[in-house]
């Protein structure tokens, strides 16, 4: 995995039960720019989400209310709050929030018009399989949208983050993952590719898979 240091299932929940309760007012704030950049352009599309990584569900309440969306998280306690969130603001597009491992999708194939996943890759211990899950629930035609932090290797936030690779375990995510990981596996087309504030320290990946129906029927080259 391109040199990343392993993050088990256990340091995951461990890490997400620490920031539970503090997370909208510490995290929640910085990644807001590129949560608002995906949402954006997820509410121009029509028919089902599929929220990856839900958490505290901080971006329920801005998805349009003509989308029915889905949200699953590994964290009990992510998720409590995420529920609480929904009765207290009466979301009635949220069809369903669901304690599950993105990397083990419960999903039929082909399953969400969208798929969006925001500062997860990082913390999820096989990222690889992750996305192989994003694209699987993904129908044809639709897109994948993937919003994380994506390490350099030159300047300061370079060499910070090389550091801080060895402490990826207590940190609950990976400081040195790299968007090849994802953009040299991945099977769908990658259309867009954004720098995100703060200072570009995020950045939103935009994939669409292909309708095989409108593939099968290009001409032959």
């Amino acid at each position: 995995m391109n040199g990343i240091v392993r993050i088990d299932e256990q340091s995951v929940l461990k890490a997400y039960a620490r920031w539970a309760p503090v997370y909208d007012f510490s995290f929640g704030p910085i990644a807001d720019a590129g949560r608002k950049r995906a949402i954006d352009i997820i509410n121009r599309r029509d028919g089902s989400l599929l929220e990856v990584g839900v958490g505290t569900g901080v971006a329920l309440p801005r998805y349009a209310p003509h989308l029915t969306v889905t949200g699953i998280d590994l964290s009990p306690d992510m998720l409590r709050i995420a529920r609480q969130r929904v009765r207290e603001r009466g979301l009635a597009n949220i069809e369903a929030l669901y304690e599950m491992d993105a990397s083990e999708l419960r999903f039929d194939d082909g399953a969400f018009d969208t798929v969006v996943a925001m500062y997860v890759m990082t913390v999820v211990p096989d990222p690889i399989q992750v996305l192989k899950e994003l694209e699987r629930v993904c129908a044809p035609g639709g897109e994948v949208l993937i919003v994380n932090h994506f390490a350099q290797d030159h300047g300061i936030r370079g060499w910070v983050e090389s550091f801080m690779a060895p402490a990826a375990r207590a940190l609950g995510w990976h400081p040195d993952f790299r968007a090849e990981t994802i953009t040299d596996v991945a099977t769908l087309e990658l259309v867009e590719t954004v720098s995100l504030k703060p200072f570009g320290l995020f950045t939103m990946l935009r994939f669409r898979k292909p309708d095989a129906v409108a593939e099968a029927a290009k001409p032959a080259a």
